[in-house]
């Protein structure tokens, strides 16, 4: 391998790693916000990274690269949780024994939502996407979108009636 090749190589492995510790944590997030359980999140973060390696999509920019990596990870969660062997398994119980900055009761309701309501939560409070870029990244129209969220805001206003927020 030439001196050149070399370093071309490792300038590609470290903007891998770049890209590895800046989205790592937002796509673990919406991995586990699709599948409530933090073994299947793990499982997609790799997939998520290991296709982004195999295909190293031409992005544009950083925002590209971020739609892309959101959409693979809606892709590879949906193909895990509508997979033969994911709906013939029972779930174990999965206690959270990681550190996790969202501990809130708030969090907790949006994990007990239908995936299809997590998922435009997560995007739209957590991951600050408008509702035209959340139509486009689940590939269905905006009107959607706003129904989703305002059916899901909804049902969180329901289940949090009478929680005590502390607000600092």
């Amino acid at each position: 391998m030439s001196p050149e090749s070399l370093r071309n190589a490792r300038t590609q492995n470290d903007s891998v790693d770049e890209i590895l510790e800046r989205y790592a944590a937002m796509v673990y997030r919406l991995a586990y916000a699709r599948t409530k359980n933090r073994f299947d999140s793990d499982d997609i973060l790799q997939e998520v990274f290991m296709r982004y390696i195999r295909s190293a999509p031409d992005c544009q920019d950083e925002e590209h690269r971020k739609a892309w990596l959101i959409r693979t990870t809606i892709n590879c969660s949906k193909t895990l949780l509508t997979s033969a062997w994911f709906r013939k398994t029972a779930p174990l119980s999965d206690t959270l024994s990681f550190e996790m900055n969202e501990r809130s009761e708030v969090y907790y309701a949006v994990l007990e939502l239908p995936t299809q309501y997590r998922t435009v939560i997560h995007l739209f409070y957590y991951e600050d996407y408008a509702v035209a870029e959340i139509a486009r990244l689940l590939d269905c129209k905006e009107s959607t979108v706003k129904s989703r969220l305002h059916r899901a805001r909804n049902i969180l206003r329901d289940k949090l009636k009478g929680v005590a927020f502390d607000v600092q």
